[in-house]
């Protein structure tokens, strides 16, 4: 039986009140969850940063080629989250179960496509980011343990992602919580080596990745067979929902790709600004990312609510949703942006202690603060679309704000206006701008949903 209290689900005599509550009953334990997987990147980092620099640099180039595997697995992990939103909402669990197996289906063949490009190319990878030969050797080694088992990555989205369509981001929080400590746990004992375990160094750091990554996957599979069922026949490949998963995901992993591509083309430009400005914008970035976890928590819970409401027909609620949902990670960022400003250069203290560093992270935070309730109208009203499943709009939006506005306005105003760092985050700020005044827009003009999907 799916996960279906009367308390989460959307009904149509929902008040605003009650609309409230479903909405931070599922946006909190998503906020909690991107919470533990930042802070665990930060462990990562500091206990690699202990084996030396060189393993900082091999783990930091091998996740940037992970972004990518990444953005694939995420694309698939929307497509079947909107999809069973949709089928519970329409009182369909039969299909929900059904396209639900096929997205692990899809996910073991993506997980092993992956496997097989790191297994083959793994060096030749590696090379195209310019990485040095001293760096090499540890990347190498490093990349092979966390991504030949690029399945249980995979895997792990999609789990999670059924999970949330039914309207469940409480289990995926806790198995996220659960796997993040051990990892903890398994990086100290593994990289410095415990008791009768030897020190391992940064396969230490690779093995204790993989071994949290497939207790997530069994965690999360044995709760998904206990509350939705596993049978058989749905095993059986159905090109049809395959289809439908590919069309609706395929935008979601281009926009995100878009992203990366141009992010690494603009660090480009302020890394010619210079060591300490490209240092400032690395650290002001790290700090800011706490912010996302709140929106991206929001974004979550539009998108389940919002695909639960259209596949009831109930366009009016599902709107609704979107607009509190928005509404209320505008007034959290809000708070959030008033943090940065008044202790973004303290919070940048902690990271470095050279003074002119510090100021840079400041000026970076400082313009960052006013960016927080537009960002919070750009990735929630992203995941409203996504739940709508209007995927192409937010994708097509993202390519024209990162290349069209971020890219040239950094160079613009960064380099041939001499603004440094300030201009960076002005242009940042100028393309999150841009990107939610369309979002709105297109929300405005009710044309940002497919009312009438065929289910």
């Amino acid at each position: 039986m799916f996960y279906n209290s009367n308390d989460v689900l959307p009904k149509k005599n929902n008040g605003t009140k009650e609309k409230l509550k479903i909405i931070l009953f599922l946006a909190m334990p998503a906020v909690i969850e991107n919470f533990f997987q930042t802070i665990l990147g930060f462990v990562d980092t500091l206990f690699v940063s202990k084996i030396g620099l060189d393993a900082v640099s091999a783990v930091g180039v091998t996740n940037a080629i992970l972004a990518v595997y990444i953005a694939i697995f995420m694309s698939l992990g929307v497509a079947v989250n909107v999809w069973v939103a949709k089928y519970i909402g329409a009182g369909e669990n039969e299909k929900a179960k059904h396209i639900g197996q096929q997205a692990i289906v899809l996910a073991i063949v993506l997980g092993i496509i992956f496997g097989a490009v790191t297994f083959f190319f793994t060096t030749s990878l590696l090379q195209l980011m310019g990485i040095e030969e001293n760096v090499l050797e540890k990347a190498v080694l490093y990349f092979r343990i966390v991504a030949i088992p690029s399945v249980l990555i995979s895997l792990m989205f999609v789990f999670s992602s059924i999970l949330r369509g039914t309207g469940d981001t409480k289990t995926p929080m806790k198995i996220t919580i659960g796997i993040n400590l051990l990892n903890i746990l398994l990086d100290y004992a593994l990289i410095f080596g415990f008791a009768f375990i030897p020190s391992m160094g940064i396969a230490g750091a690779a093995y204790a990745t993989v071994i949290a990554r497939l207790v997530g996957s069994v965690a999360l599979l044995i709760y998904l067979q206990k509350v939705i069922g596993i049978t058989k026949a749905n095993w059986k490949v159905d090109r049809k929902q395959q289809w439908d998963l590919i069309t609706l995901g395929s935008p979601v992993g281009a926009e995100r790709l878009v992203m990366r591509i141009g992010q690494v083309l603009y660090f480009g430009f302020i890394v010619v600004l210079g060591t300490n400005t490209f240092a400032a914008h690395q650290i002001a970035g790290s700090i800011e990312i706490f912010s996302y976890m709140i929106a991206n928590g929001f974004a979550t819970a539009a998108m389940v609510l919002v695909g639960q409401s259209l596949g009831a027909d109930n366009y009016d609620d599902a709107k609704q949703y979107a607009r509190l949902s928005t509404l209320l990670g505008i007034g959290l960022m809000t708070i959030v942006g008033f943090l940065l400003f008044f202790f973004g250069g303290l919070i940048g203290s902690f990271f470095t202690n050279n003074p002119n560093v510090i100021e840079q992270i400041q000026v970076a935070l400082q313009i960052d603060a006013f960016i927080q309730p537009v960002l919070a109208v750009v990735l929630i009203l992203t995941g409203v679309f996504n739940g709508g499943s209007n995927t192409k709009f937010p994708m097509y939006i993202t390519t024209i704000g990162i290349w069209g506005v971020r890219i040239i306005f950094i160079y613009l105003l960064a380099i041939m206006l001499n603004w440094g760092i300030a201009g960076v985050w002005i242009a940042i700020g100028l393309d999150n701008l841009f990107r939610a005044i369309f979002l709105f827009v297109r929300f405005s003009k009710d044309n940002w949903a497919k009312k009438n999907e065929q289910l």
